[in-house]
């Protein structure tokens, strides 16, 4: 056994950490096939997936426990072998770590997650990347914040790129059934401050466009808790709430938007910015953090922090048609620079020079 893949993200809904994990998880089986194996605690949602890549079940707990106890136990017992995590967290003292850091969130704002959610990565994540043979992360911007927090040598740090799968892009050539009429996008987990919904939701106010609605896509994440701005949204009639849909779903809202507005004050990459644009949807992202790097001239950019900024951009796009079918084109060129394949095969290079 060559390398082992902790295979905990098929436990849990797909937000942007899980996406990078199922896709890369997909190209790796079929380069290293045997080569690999897969392994995961009982409590697995994604079946089909998991027997494509022939996950192994082991353990008996789940979640953290299951990551630190069971997981460990079992790479003891097959000669500890090397061991991809794909999700920023690692068996704490298993020696063969290879680690997926998507961003350094749980360092910037305590006030962004519930009071126990950021001392655990906190406390894990200088051990975990002191340790890790190799530290991976999803774009430059991510990179350089985890070399000036943690003072990693840069040379122990590549950069894999997320991407969009073809599947996602082939959903929204499909037919769709759009309920709401007119209406602009925002893709997050619903009480996250981090991206920035209160600022959103003010500049929507702002704009005061009759018969356009505001959608709000995504999933509520227990570790985040805002319950003011839930309150807020619910109030509001020209403001709607899907919960967590499925992709072909998503893509379908981003074919039929007006646009998407992603003014997020931190972003390890950004993943909503490139499905958009796969569908042809116009984007207006926030100038700071990842974006810049991962949009680079195919988005509206504004400043997260200032709300008449954020309308302003909606609005350009809104009344603006020969910047929207600008915005269209350029983001249908930079979506298409970024590819799963091309990214699994980065990191089968780094593992095959790892010295073990």
């Amino acid at each position: 056994m060559k390398i082992v893949i902790n295979a905990l993200f098929l436990t849990q809904k797909i937000t942007g950490v899980q996406r990078y994990a199922i896709e890369i998880a997909k190209e790796l089986k079929k380069v290293f096939n045997d080569e690999i194996k897969f392994v995961a605690p009982k409590n697995i949602i994604h079946h089909e997936l998991a027997e494509y890549l022939g996950v192994e079940i082991i353990g008996n707990f789940t979640g953290f426990l299951w990551e630190q106890i069971d997981l460990k136990y079992y790479l003891s017992k097959n000669k500890n072998p090397l061991l991809l995590n794909m999700r920023n967290t690692a068996p704490l003292f298993h020696s063969k770590n290879i680690i997926v850091i998507h961003d350094l969130i749980f360092m910037k704002n305590k006030k962004w997650f519930s009071k126990k959610f950021p001392y655990i990565y906190r406390f894990f994540a200088p051990i975990l990347l002191k340790n890790a043979l190799k530290i991976i992360t999803v774009s430059d911007f991510s990179k350089h914040d985890i070399i000036k927090t943690f003072n990693i040598n840069p040379d122990k740090i590549e950069i894999v790129y997320n991407a969009v799968s073809k599947e996602f892009q082939e959903y929204s050539n499909e037919d769709f059934e759009n309920k709401y009429g007119d209406y602009i996008l925002a893709v997050a987990s619903f009480l996250s401050p981090r991206k920035n919904l209160c600022n959103v939701i003010e500049a929507f106010n702002m704009l005061q466009v009759q018969d356009l609605k505001l959608v709000v896509v995504g999933a509520e994440l227990k570790h985040f808790s805002d319950q003011n701005m839930l309150n807020e949204i619910k109030l509001n009639k020209n403001i709607i709430l899907t919960g967590y849909i499925n992709d072909k779903t998503l893509a379908n809202f981003y074919k039929n938007a007006k646009l998407l507005v992603f003014p997020s004050f931190y972003e390890g990459f950004g993943i909503p910015a490139i499905e958009a644009m796969s569908c042809g949807c116009p984007v207006v992202a926030s100038n700071v953090t990842s974006l810049p790097e991962v949009c680079a001239d195919a988005a509206y950019y504004a400043d997260p922090y200032k709300v008449d900024d954020i309308a302003g951009g909606i609005d350009k796009i809104l009344n603006n048609c020969e910047l929207r079918n600008e915005l269209i084109q350029k983001g249908y060129q930079r979506q298409s620079e970024f590819s799963w394949e091309n990214s699994a095969h980065k990191l089968i290079k780094i593992i095959e020079n790892i010295e073990v």
